[in-house]
């Protein structure tokens, strides 16, 4: 049996390792300001640079050629589209996350946005051509409101109805058709 004496002399062997940082349970404290982010907080932002990737696996190739990423990431998400198997496609996702912290996320965040932005000013414009073909081909008087809103397009676009009609009347949409649609989006644009 020990001596309380013994137990009450001080501990002449110096601090344990990690003293410094450890509290009175035994667990580590946070660490003191300077030494960097605690390791909850590079998971939490290595997790958001995955999801950021993982936000790239939608987009076309095309669009993705324009955004600030390097030719390898690219090439990680197209691999990690054509996985199909669970543990495979987390594991290519892991990876992509990897390779977006050779990036700058805040830039890839903005050039996505701009991207997404440019995207859907093109559909709402492919929409709104699709709109005014459709009503021009419906009626005679849309394309008259249309010559008179935008005059310089009447050489190009006020062949093409009377052809795009007979095409639809006949066999479905054809050439003139298409073309009428390319001519209404290119203005519109």
């Amino acid at each position: 049996m020990r001596s309380r004496a013994r137990d009450s002399r001080p501990d002449d062997r110096g601090p344990t390792p990690g003293a410094a940082h450890a509290t009175a349970g035994g667990r580590p404290a946070r660490a003191p300001a300077g030494e960097g982010p605690s390791k909850s907080q590079r998971k939490r932002e290595m997790l958001a640079l995955q999801e950021l990737g993982e936000s790239l696996l939608p987009l076309a190739d095309d669009r993705l050629q324009r955004l600030p990423i390097s030719p390898e990431l690219i090439d990680a998400v197209r691999a990690a589209r054509e996985i199909r198997a669970h543990e495979g496609r987390r594991r290519q996702l892991q990876y992509v996350g990897r390779l977006m912290r050779d990036i700058d996320a805040d830039a890839l965040r903005a050039a996505l946005v701009d991207e997404t932005r440019e995207h859907r000013v093109a559909t709402a414009v492919m929409h709104a051509a699709e709109r005014w073909r459709e009503r021009i081909l419906a009626d005679d008087q849309v394309l008259r409101n249309w010559l008179e809103q935008y005059p310089e397009t009447r050489e190009s676009i006020e062949p093409l109805v009377p052809r795009a009609r007979r095409e639809l009347a006949a066999a479905g949409p054809g050439r003139a058709y298409r073309e009428l649609f390319r001519k209404l989006r290119d203005r519109l644009a």
